[in-house]
């Protein structure tokens, strides 16, 4: 099923839906109890994965440590998200998110108390009679970036051992 299919089987079953967006690159806890929350908030959870590209200019080189076709096969594996679909590699200007929002049209999106841009996503998505819900307190306790470094580091002392 391609997410055409998925949003037409949504508008003929009349299905609440959230949507939810990120790069889900090395899963932690965080992660599931984020998607757990948003997953409570509607019928459906669409999720939506940056793109390779995008994600090597968000967090730099060596990312993402997944490919997107993986990062979507690990989240699949959770059984969390109705549907997970890759966000286009341009995908950086207000015009971009309205476009995708005309698209999915969404009940609500759900974020992570540190989401960036709260503001700005909230009056893209009211254009088209959504809400913006925060649904998770960030835990900086856990980050793919902090995962990868203590992999990283781990590697480095197993080597010198």
């Amino acid at each position: 099923m391609n997410l055409e299919a998925f949003l037409q089987n949504r508008q003929q079953t009349s299905q609440t839906l959230t949507l939810v967006t990120g790069v889900f690159d090395v899963l932690h806890q965080e992660h599931r109890h984020f998607l757990e929350k948003a997953k409570q908030t509607a019928d459906l959870l669409l999720v939506g994965l940056e793109s390779d590209l995008r994600v090597r200019a968000m967090k730099g080189e060596g990312r993402p440590v997944n490919s997107a076709l993986v990062r979507q096969k690990n989240l699949k594996r959770w059984g969390l998200a109705d549907f997970i679909f890759i966000l286009p590699e341009q995908f950086n200007k207000p015009e971009d998110h309205r476009r995708l929002i005309a698209e999915i049209k969404p009940d609500f999106m759900a974020v992570s108390s540190h989401s960036a841009f709260q503001q700005e996503k909230a009056r893209i998505l009211a254009e088209f009679n959504a809400k913006l819900l925060v649904v998770h307190d960030f835990n900086p306790e856990f980050s793919s970036t902090k995962s990868i470094s203590k992999l990283a580091e781990q590697q480095r002392q197993s080597q010198k051992g």
